[in-house]
């Protein structure tokens, strides 16, 4: 009879988790129908999503509050909906230059919002009450930089709970007594899932509460919703989920919020191949988040073995945006192969809502355990020094009437110009601009310096490597987004 029952509880268990995943593919193949349109860059500020709060303000369906309020003087709001018992909180952008979730918030809203789905979210809703926190650090998104206007990371004042952003998420936290916690990042695109070329473009966490690294319901519930966020991401980005290291910080929210007992899950939005504004990654969040919520309420995830967790590749950080492989290199009159690891390092414009490149060479020599977005086998191609193109140039338009892809198979990554205008912070052209006193410097490849240069085979130059960003001379695309200024 007992095992029966088993059998049983086992079958049931797994009907549920087969209506998970139904749910989540409609999910997915529906998603456009929530995505909210007004946010569609990372660099978004608390004025951009203000109109959004206040549109969940004037709706019965969500009770919206304000519970704090930033250093700068920006509010912090919760938004809640559901009569459930089971409370789930989560909360994003603790780090202001990590806004992929805060987007994938309001699209989870919208879906709060609309008339689909009805059966599923009347089982949320009735057995849940789900609260989110957005944009925790307004000041830090302002500026579009991780830490708050007090210059610490928020993530760790637990203990101190020195700035009013921390002691906000401390009282909501406890105020709610949250059953499940969903803290939600982005991390560095150049993290790949361990011993693999692909990128980690989603890794999770169930943080640790003690050295010891103990696993009690609280956090075996925790690890059980990731394997499931887990499943459900192997079908959209197969083999590009990791897992972070689960040494106990002290002094970091997630660690903490787990030992004052909510099931917390750590998600951090990595890379994902030309998604530079991380909006396949955003639609990836929306997904395996309402999908865990849904999975919460109908307690499915209980069935779920907790041993699956650590068989999810931990996080290594050996991604490259671009990878150059075996290239004939000559120095001092001796000749060298070698690899180069490069990566195309965004540099914002002053008022922060968008960005320009300043490209490094981040590593050379034997790079055989590392990968690239882009990859190129150099084989059997020299490293040759960019030249000054020979005509001195006086504006902008006499520049752009050059044929780019004519002078890069000259060898030129340079025009000079009698003058370059100080408010012009870069060239929009894929060539470097250089005043008329600046003389090219002699190609020495070390790691730090801006990465210009041709790759030539037989006495022919096939690519240009200009501001870090590779041209392929035997096609017609040339996408440098932009060149450096040397004045």
């Amino acid at each position: 009879m007992k095992y029966i029952v088993l059998v049983l509880i086992g079958l049931f268990s797994f009907s549920l988790m087969g209506q998970s995943e139904n749910i989540t593919t409609q999910l997915f193949d529906s998603y456009d129908n929530y995505k909210e349109s007004s946010i569609g860059k990372r660099r978004i500020k608390r004025a951009d999503i203000q109109p959004l709060i206040d549109k969940y303000s004037n709706n019965k369906k969500f009770k919206v509050k304000k519970v704090g309020t930033s250093i700068g003087g920006k509010y912090l709001s919760l938004i809640s909906i559901g009569t459930g018992e089971i409370n789930v909180f989560l909360w994003s952008q603790m780090h202001g230059d990590e806004p992929t979730a805060t987007q994938a918030i309001f699209d989870i809203l919208n879906f709060f919002d609309s008339s689909d789905f009805k059966t599923e979210k009347d089982a949320i809703l009735a057995n849940l009450t789900v609260h989110f926190l957005p944009m925790l650090n307004p000041d830090g998104a302002e500026l579009f930089q991780r830490r708050n206007l007090l210059g610490i990371d928020i993530n760790r004042d637990a203990l101190r709970l020195q700035s009013p952003e921390s002691q906000t998420l401390k009282r909501v936290r406890d105020s709610l007594d949250a059953d499940f916690g969903f803290n939600l990042h982005d991390q560095s695109t150049y993290y790949n899932a361990e011993r693999t070329e692909k990128p980690a473009t989603i890794s999770y966490l169930a943080p640790a509460y003690n050295y010891e690294k103990d696993i009690n319901e609280t956090r075996g519930n925790a690890m059980k919703i990731i394997v499931f966020m887990n499943d459900i991401l192997q079908k959209y980005a197969p083999g590009q989920v990791g897992r972070y290291n689960d040494d106990f910080e002290p002094r970091a929210f997630g660690d903490n919020i787990q030992k004052w007992g909510t099931s917390t899950i750590l998600i951090e939005s990595g890379g994902y191949a030309g998604d530079i504004e991380k909006q396949e990654i955003r639609k990836l969040n929306y997904t395996s988040i309402l999908s865990a919520i849904y999975t919460i309420a109908k307690k499915s995830y209980e069935a779920i073995s907790i041993d699956e967790y650590e068989k999810i590749p931990e996080n290594d950080r050996k991604l490259f945006d671009l990878k150059i492989t075996g290239a004939t290199y000559n120095l001092m009159g001796n000749t060298y192969t070698i690899d180069l690891g490069i990566n195309q390092v965004e540099v914002d414009y002053p008022d922060h809502n968008s960005f320009w490149y300043s490209s490094r060479v981040l590593d050379q020599g034997d790079l055989s355990t590392y990968y690239g977005y882009e990859t190129v086998d150099a084989s059997g191609y020299t490293i040759k020094q960019a030249k000054a193109y020979p005509t001195t140039l006086n504006t902008f338009e006499e520049v752009k009437a050059l044929n780019f892809k004519n002078i890069l198979k000259q060898g030129y990554g340079y025009v000079p110009m009698s003058t370059i205008p100080l408010k012009q912070v870069n060239s929009p052209f894929p060539v470097h601009l250089i005043g008329k006193k600046y003389t090219v410097p002699e190609l020495n490849l070390m790691p730090g310096i801006n990465p210009t240069f041709f790759l030539e085979k037989d006495g022919k130059i096939e690519y240009a490597i200009i501001n870090g960003f590779l041209v392929n001379l035997k096609e017609s695309i040339i996408n440098v987004p932009n060149g450096m200024i040397y004045r």
